[in-house]
């Protein structure tokens, strides 16, 4: 099914797209991580006069993984303290999958850390390493601390790893990974307590502070203080609920000064209703309209309990939303002709670039059934103003490969392509995109999987 019309004419003669300048953010922070990688590396050498022995180099290791699993906690805190400069830049689902490698590592590092360094006192010591951890455990100052925190941040990477993960809702997921906080704080202590390069070393004492209270600032800013501020200036309240297909529902909201959020089409908020069953968790939705002064719109699936709950959303209900956040908009744009593919609900974020972005703009969008396309009205009269086309695809119908692609957008090769829709989909786009030619940097997509 497609609705179309005549090739508009702004779209070939109208304001010139021009290529933005590529963003150097990651490779920036790629290198700020890096350089602080290689600092904490440099104060070892610099604190170690020798390394003797089958002792000392077992000692050693688990010195050097020691501090960089410790730098490294730090490093995963302040990529997930949802800083705009880093949200807006990078995204927030590369920030999150950097965080999430990120975790693997730490965790790897803090247990080759403990493994080596009880290794290396029993054999220092001519005992066996049962008898070298309940001395360290119980005698080393805050090492009791040190433990507590080590098990929890095992536990952490437990619930983290993906097959727990399809288990739990992401309300659970999100709360049980709060701690992590509590076990970089109980292993702070014993960082400096213990450590031999800490010990007696003003300087590098300082710094450790520094770099720690720093990111627990940005944590507390960012996530905790922002967020309360924007929701008692705003006032953000529920005006109405309206369903827009089978278990699909638009939530409507009203406000103080939206404006100030400075939202781009394509972001999305993370929406904390302050209603019974709902207030204790904040939900990532993207907005489905363009932001206006004192109006905004998400629109949401039924996919687990809190979702299913907002068709149930009384008017007057009050709201606080945290961002935005994301960098799924226009900037990513590098080519002049544009494709939007959107699967199901994955429409909403798109439904606001198609609108917004200027030029020859094309959107594809696919559902299991006829009745599942959402906000087929309002893609009908943005095509219809803008003089484009909409190609409506149901399951069955188009199967998602690069000769049906190709067909239904002449010169894909040479388009943008923003995607959006259930993981499932979006693998089988990027593959089907790659194979009609569209190169990788061309190819946008932000997730909110957990």
């Amino acid at each position: 099914m497609t609705t179309t019309a005549p090739a508009s004419p702004y779209a070939s003669k109208g304001t010139r797209h021009r290529r933005p300048p590529r963003s150097l953010a990651p490779h920036l922070v790629s290198a700020v991580i890096c350089a602080g990688a290689a600092a904490v590396l440099a104060l070892w050498w610099t604190d170690t006069s020798a390394v003797v022995g089958a002792a000392g180099r077992l000692t050693n290791a688990g010195r050097i993984t020691g501090l960089l699993a410790g730098y490294a906690c730090a490093v995963l805190v302040v990529l997930m303290a949802r800083v705009p400069l880093l949200d807006h830049s990078i995204g927030t689902d590369r920030l999150a999958r950097l965080h999430a490698a990120g975790g693997r590592w730490t965790v790897s590092l803090v247990l080759a850390h403990t493994l080596l360094v009880i290794w290396g006192y029993s054999v220092s010591a001519h005992t066996d390493v049962v008898s070298q951890t309940s001395v360290l455990v119980l005698h080393y100052p805050d090492l009791l601390k040190g433990t507590a925190g080590f098990l929890l941040l095992l536990l952490t990477g437990a619930v983290s790893a993906r097959a727990a993960r399809r288990r739990m809702s992401y309300e659970t997921w999100h709360y049980l990974h709060f701690a992590t906080y509590l076990a970089i704080f109980l292993a702070f202590g014993h960082q400096l307590s213990d450590g031999a390069d800490f010990v007696g070393n003003r300087p590098a004492q300082l710094a450790w502070y520094a770099l720690y209270l720093g990111a627990a600032a940005l944590v507390v800013w960012y996530r905790f203080v922002v967020p309360v501020r924007r929701g008692l200036r705003h006032r953000l309240t529920v005006t109405a609920v309206h369903t827009e297909a089978p278990g699909v529902v638009s939530v409507h909201l009203t406000g103080e000064r939206l404006d100030e959020l400075g939202s781009e089409p394509g972001q999305f908020f993370r929406w904390r209703f302050l209603t019974r069953g709902l207030w204790w968790t904040a939900n990532p939705y993207s907005l489905s309209a363009p932001a206006r002064p004192r109006h905004l719109r998400i629109t949401v699936k039924a996919g687990g309990a809190h979702s299913a709950a907002l068709a149930r959303l009384a008017p007057g209900t009050r709201v606080w939303a945290e961002g935005p956040y994301g960098s799924f908009t226009a900037r990513r744009r590098t080519a002049r002709q544009v494709l939007l593919l959107a699967g199901g609900v994955g429409i909403t974020p798109l439904r606001t670039l198609f609108e917004t972005l200027p030029g020859p703009v094309t959107l594809v969008y696919r559902a299991r059934r006829t009745e599942d396309l959402a906000l087929r009205a309002e893609l009908d009269a943005i095509a219809a103003h803008r003089r484009t086309t909409v190609h409506y695809v149901v399951d069955g119908d188009t199967p998602l490969t690069a000769p049906a692609l190709s067909r239904l957008v002449p010169g894909l090769a040479a388009h943008d392509v923003y995607l959006c829709g259930p993981p499932g989909m979006t693998e089988t786009a990027i593959r089907a995109l790659r194979d009609a030619g569209v190169p990788r940097r061309r190819i946008h997509h932000e997730s909110f999987a957990f």
